[in-house]
C-alpha cells in the first residue's frame, strides 16, 4: 500500500512524501485474539441503522460514516484524522507549494483553533495574526466543539472573499475581530538575502522546493558577496516555520553537517525504526551558523534545529519551539480519501524527544512586541553627548592613518550603524547577526 509520510506537521496544512510499505491483516488477527471486537462492530452497525431510520431528519449516510471514522482517529491524538477526497487532494497540492486560503498553520487546543504560525507574505500575516493566537469564532460561528478539519472548512472559501475571525491573544484583555481577504497562497520555501557580511536564509516551510531553493539562494548570495571568505556566517531563520516534509528536513540538516545522525524515528514496533545520517559536505565550509526559532517553529523545523544543536554545529537563538515530535503517515484509502495516522516519534541525535517540550534555544531572546500607538523616537540634535571630538573647532587631525584608511573606517562605521537599525525591525535577527559578527572577530586570521 502506498503511503505518505510527513514530519510531524502541527496544523491543517499537510506536507507529504511517498514511500512504500505493506500492511498485514492486523484486523483479522485482532479479531481472533479478542472476540469482543465482533460485538463492538455489531454495536456500531446497530447504532448506524437506528440513526438512519429513527433520527428526526434524514441523514447523509456517507457523511455519517466519515464522521464516525474521523471521530475514531481524532480520539487518538490531535494530529490523526480522516481526509475526505477533497481534503486529500488539497493536501497533495499544498505539498507542491501553492494553495488557496488564509495562510495559517493551525492545531487544536482546549476545543479552540490555535495558530501555530502565520505564513510569510500571506493575508493572515499581513492582517497581524500571530503564533499562539486562539481563533474562537469564524464569521460569528463558534468553533468550540468542532473538529480541526471542520473548523478549517469554515475558514475556507473562494479567493477574494472576506472572512471575519475572532481572536483571543495572550496579553490582550478582550477578544478582537480580524478581517482577512482569502487569497491564493504561493509558498516561497526559502528567501535568501545578505545583511552586512551575514547571509540570512529565511525558511518558511519544508516542501519539495526547500532544499533546492536553499542551496541556490545561498550560492547566489555568496557569489554576490565575493566568495565564502567574504561571509562571516549564516543565519538559518526557522521562526514560524510549521514544518513539512521529513526528507527536506534531513536534506537541510545535511547541508551543514559532514557526518553523524540527523534524526531517528521509532514506532510501536522497534523493527520499524529508522535512522538518517549526514553525508560528507558542508555548503558553508564550516562557517559559523546561528539558527533562529520561536513558538511557531514546529516539526521539521525542530528536527533541523535539534540536529544542528546536538552536533554543536549551530547556536540556537530565540524562544522555545512548538514541541511536536511525532510523525504522521498519510495512507490513501478507497474512494480517493486518506487517513492521517500518527505512526512514530522522532528523536534528535542525542536521543531526546522534543514532544511537548520543544527545542530549547542556547540563548533565549524574546522578540519585543511592537506598540502600534508608540510614537517614533527622535534623537535630540542638541544633546551635547551626541557631539564628538571631530565636531570641535580647531581639533587636531589624525596623523596615523591615510585618507583611504580613514574612509574605510567611516564606511565600516556606517555599515555597523545600518546593522544596528535592524534591531528596531527584527530584534532576534539582529541579535543573531551580532553573534556571528562577534565570532568572526575571534576567528584566527591567515
Amino acid at each position: 500500500m502506498q503511503k505518505f509520510v510527513m514530519a510531524a506537521l502541527a496544523g491543517s496544512l499537510a506536507s507529504v512524501v511517498a514511500t512504500t510499505q505493506f500492511v498485514g491483516p492486523l484486523l483479522a488477527q485482532q479479531q481472533e485474539n479478542d472476540p469482543s471486537v465482533y460485538q463492538q462492530l455489531d454495536l456500531f452497525g446497530d447504532i448506524f441503522e437506528r440513526i438512519r431510520s429513527q433520527y428526526v431528519e434524514d441523514v447523509d449516510e456517507k457523511k455519517l460514516i466519515e464522521a464516525a471514522i474521523n471521530g475514531m482517529l481524532t480520539s487518538l491524538d490531535p494530529h490523526s484524522s480522516y481526509l475526505p477526497p477533497d481534503d486529500a487532494a488539497d493536501m497533495r497540492v499544498q505539498t507542491r507549494g501553492e494553495f488557496g486560503g488564509l495562510g495559517i498553520e493551525v492545531t487544536q487546543e482546549d476545543g479552540f483553533v490555535k495558530v501555530v504560525s502565520p505564513i510569510d507574505g500571506t493575508p493572515a500575516m499581513e492582517a497581524g495574526i500571530e503564533a499562539g493566537d486562539f481563533i474562537t469564532h469564524v464569521d460569528g460561528e463558534s468553533v468550540l466543539g468542532l473538529t480541526l478539519d471542520e473548523a478549517v472548512d469554515l475558514m475556507r472559501g473562494p479567493v477574494g472573499s472576506e472572512i471575519l475571525i475572532s481572536v483571543v491573544r495572550e496579553g490582550e484583555e478582550e477578544p478582537f475581530d480580524v478581517s482577512i481577504i482569502r487569497d491564493t497562497i504561493k509558498l516561497t520555501a526559502v528567501r535568501a538575502r545578505t545583511e552586512g557580511d551575514t547571509v540570512v536564509l529565511r525558511v518558511t516551510t519544508f516542501n519539495d522546493q526547500t532544499y533546492p531553493n536553499l542551496a541556490e539562494g545561498l550560492a547566489k548570495q555568496v557569489e554576490e558577496a565575493g566568495g565564502m571568505d567574504k561571509v562571516n556566517g549564516v543565519v538559518l531563520d526557522l521562526r514560524n516555520n510549521p514544518g513539512g516534509l521529513l526528507t527536506q528536513a534531513i536534506k537541510v540538516s545535511d547541508a551543514f553537517l559532514d557526518a553523524g545522525e540527523i534524526v531517528s524515528t521509532r514506532g510501536r514496533d522497534p523493527v520499524d525504526g529508522d535512522r538518517y545520517n549526514a553525508t560528507p559536505g558542508d555548503l558553508i565550509s564550516g562557517k559559523p551558523l546561528v539558527v533562529l526559532i520561536n513558538g511557531g517553529s514546529a516539526s521539521a523545523s525542530e528536527i533541523v534545529s535539534g540536529a544542528l544543536q546536538d552536533h554543536h554545529r549551530a547556536i540556537v537563538v530565540g524562544t522555545k519551539s512548538f514541541g511536536k515530535g511525532s510523525v504522521q503517515t498519510v495512507m490513501p484509502l478507497q474512494g480517493d480519501g486518506a487517513m492521517r495516522l500518527t505512526t512514530a516519534r522522532y528523536y534528535t541525535p542525542s536521543g531526546r524527544s522534543i514532544q511537548n517540550l520543544g527545542v530549547s534555544p542556547d540563548i533565549v531572546v524574546e522578540q519585543p512586541r511592537r506598540d502600534p500607538n508608540a510614537e517614533p523616537k527622535e534623537e535630540e540634535e542638541t544633546n551635547v553627548f551626541s557631539r564628538s571630538e571631530a565636531d570641535l573647532r580647531g581639533s587636531l587631525e589624525n596623523d596615523s592613518l591615510t585618507p583611504e584608511e580613514i574612509e574605510q573606517i567611516k564606511a565600516d562605521r556606517e555599515k555597523a550603524e545600518q546593522a544596528a537599525k535592524l534591531r528596531d525591525e527584527d530584534y532576534q535577527l539582529a541579535y543573531a547577526i551580532d553573534i556571528l559578527k562577534g565570532l568572526s572577530k575571534l576567528a584566527p586570521k591567515d
